[in-house]
């Protein structure tokens, strides 16, 4: 059987290191708010490119806290709207209705499955205070257009980043398609936790950044709300005893720390080989009835106009409550924008491609089953008519990606995907 994601694989690759972590931190006596969580977050401040991160118990609170901290600081009261994917994982919505804010479902672009910044403003009302971008399945959700609409209403720009650590955003205007572009460069982006106001992280042991544990972070160029979520995460106190918020206990401990500062090292070469193996799925997936997450274009964009490929290999165009988007040269984002956390792709047979996937010893997921406007805790929201979200609910499949997957195990999967036939 090849796993979906082989945790045991993955971690052994650094056992010796991370066996040597934990005894250091049972041998100091020091489990919480200690040295290697310091460092640990100035690693990740560094690494992303901001001022301040902060260390949290998971991917949930970083975002639930993020939202607290607005609230105290008055930016955001009770009732407020925050603009929100409908396709996401549901923890992005339970971060929202927690602070008894309200979510404002959008549909996603069915292209990317990242929210339709295109729909934004439609969406803005006088109570909307904040948008929420989910960089799902590892790839980035951004735009310049983003960035105006938010100056434009005055909203803050919350990064869910719990699937996309490590993936750059390149703006257009600093992109060219030339024969000497330095588009492939991610010297020239901006990394995924710096590019809105505040950001949230998980480092669920499957994430390309795992803790073996639970472990999240926020991070942030503004100091206020640093300090507030580093309190509100400590029982709401600054000082020991003294709380001057009703905070939650939220803290990343001394052990996921000394294992993620050991893990932060591999990052990079553990994304290079997740876009090796989907370069190689999306170059070599031949069957008519799978949908690829990107056209082969995507990690070859100085081709540009001259391959023909980049208007078919994604197999359709989409008018779902838009007018068709076919690809355009000039506005291709660099192989940088995504890190490959899941490689999903779509099909009108997915259950019946799942059981022959499995049947030939191939795991696989899917990401995810029920949106959460149609989840029992969501019930009210069961009425919204969002007709893109549901239809990549009904028709995705996770196939295994992971550094540790190899080049037989990724063959082996091409073709018992490129054999199959719905009809039989």
């Amino acid at each position: 059987m090849i796993k979906f994601l082989d945790l045991q694989k993955i971690n052994a690759q650094y056992a010796d290191e991370l066996k040597q972590a934990a005894a250091e931190v049972i041998d100091s006596g020091w489990f919480l708010l200690g040295e290697r969580v310091k460092l640990f977050e100035s690693n990740l401040a560094g690494y992303v490119s901001m001022k301040h991160a902060v260390g949290v118990a998971n991917g949930l609170d970083a975002l639930r806290l993020i939202l607290r901290a607005y609230l105290e600081m008055g930016f955001m009261k009770e009732g407020d709207e925050i603009i929100v994917p409908a396709n996401t994982f549901i923890a992005s919505i339970l971060a929202i209705t927690d602070n008894r804010l309200k979510p404002v479902l959008v549909d996603p672009d069915i292209n990317t499955y990242n929210l339709d910044i295109s729909f934004i403003e439609q969406h803005i009302t006088e109570r909307t205070r904040a948008i929420m971008v989910v960089h799902l399945y590892g790839r980035v959700c951004w735009s310049e257009e983003l960035e105006a609409i938010a100056r434009k209403y005055n909203l803050k720009i919350i990064e869910d980043n719990a699937q996309a650590i490590g993936a750059k955003y390149t703006p257009p205007s600093t992109s060219t398609l030339s024969s000497t572009s330095t588009l492939l460069s991610p010297s020239l982006s901006r990394s995924t936790g710096s590019l809105g106001h505040s950001a949230g992280f998980s480092f669920y042991p499957g994430k390309n950044l795992g803790a073996l544990g639970d472990g999240g972070a926020v991070t942030t160029n503004d100091d206020e709300l640093a300090e507030i979520v580093r309190a509100l995460g400590n029982y709401g106190s600054r000082q020991k005893y003294v709380c001057d918020y009703q905070g939650l206990n939220s803290r990343m401990d001394e052990i996921q720390a000394a294992f993620l500062n050991i893990k932060l090292k591999y990052l990079d070469a553990e994304n290079q080989r997740r876009r090796e193996i989907a370069e190689y799925y999306c170059n070599n997936i031949t069957n008519p009835n799978i949908i690829l997450p990107v056209p082969k274009i995507f990690f070859n964009p100085e081709q540009g106009s001259n391959n023909k490929e980049q208007a078919t290999t994604n197999r359709e165009q989409v008018t779902i409550n838009s007018e068709p988007r076919t690809p355009n040269n000039k506005q291709q984002i660099p192989k940088y924008e995504h890190v490959w956390h899941l490689f999903v792709i779509r099909t009108k047979n997915r259950d019946r491609l799942q059981q022959h996937l499995n049947y030939n010893g191939i795991q696989t997921i899917i990401h995810y089953p029920i949106p959460p406007h149609k989840q029992k805790a969501y019930v009210k929201y069961g009425i919204l008519s969002l007709p893109v979200t549901e239809r990549i609910h009904n028709e995705v499949l996770s196939l295994p990606i992971s550094s540790v997957l190899t080049d037989l195990e990724v063959e082996y999967i091409i073709q018992i995907i490129n054999e199959f036939q719905p009809s039989k």
